[in-house]
C-alpha cells in the first residue's frame, strides 16, 4: 500500500513575477489609533469594531509588475476548530519600477465570526493575528490583535467584507 502526499505543489495565492517587490512598515491600528508594537502588546480590537492594517509595497525590480497583497486571519484560541488561516482580504497593486503604494485594509470584527458551540454565529473575544502575505504559505508580517468585549452574537446583517484602499506614493528613481 502506498501513501500519496496530499501537500499541494504551491500554496494558495502563489504567483510568479518578472520583477521583485519589497514590503515594509506593516502595522495594525486599533479604533483609538494605537499602533502595533510587538506580539506581547497586541492592538485592541472591539468585538463590534474595526481594525486597520497597513503595509507599503515597492517595486524594486527593473520591470513593471503587479503584486497581490493578501490578508489572512489566524484565530489560535477559538472555542471550536477553525481554519489555520483564512483569506479575509486582498489587493492587486500594479507598480512601475521604483514606485510604491500604501495598502490599507479596514477589517470589521464580524469577519472573525464563526459558529460557536451553542450553534450561534459569534464574535469571540481573544487573541487573533492578521497576517499579510504573498500567499498562504509566505507570510510577510503577522500582526497580533486582541478582540475585546463580551462575546457578541451576529446575525444575517453581519459585515463580512474587508475594504481596501491603495494609495500610490511618489516614485523613487530606480537604479539598476
Amino acid at each position: 500500500m502506498s501513501s500519496i502526499d496530499p501537500t499541494p505543489a504551491y500554496p494558495f495565492g502563489h504567483g510568479l513575477s518578472y520583477t521583485s517587490f519589497d514590503w515594509s512598515d506593516a502595522s495594525a491600528v486599533g479604533p483609538a489609533g494605537e499602533a502595533y508594537a510587538d506580539p506581547t502588546d497586541p492592538v485592541t480590537w472591539p468585538v463590534d469594531g474595526e481594525a486597520r492594517v497597513r503595509v507599503t509595497v515597492r517595486n524594486t525590480g527593473s520591470r513593471s509588475g503587479t503584486e497581490v497583497v493578501q490578508l489572512y486571519l489566524h484565530d489560535p484560541v477559538a472555542q471550536t476548530t477553525r481554519p489555520v488561516t483564512r483569506l479575509v482580504g486582498y489587493a492587486r497593486v500594479p507598480l512601475e519600477p521604483g514606485a510604491a503604494a500604501d495598502v490599507t485594509f479596514d477589517v470589521p470584527a464580524d469577519v472573525t465570526s464563526f459558529t460557536g458551540r451553542s450553534g450561534r454565529r459569534i464574535v469571540e473575544p481573544g487573541a487573533v493575528e492578521l497576517r499579510l502575505g504573498r500567499s498562504s504559505g509566505e507570510t510577510v508580517a503577522a500582526l497580533a490583535l486582541r478582540l475585546t468585549g463580551v462575546e457578541r452574537q451576529v446575525g444575517h446583517d453581519r459585515e463580512l467584507l474587508t475594504s481596501v484602499r491603495i494609495e500610490h506614493l511618489l516614485a523613487v528613481p530606480h537604479s539598476a
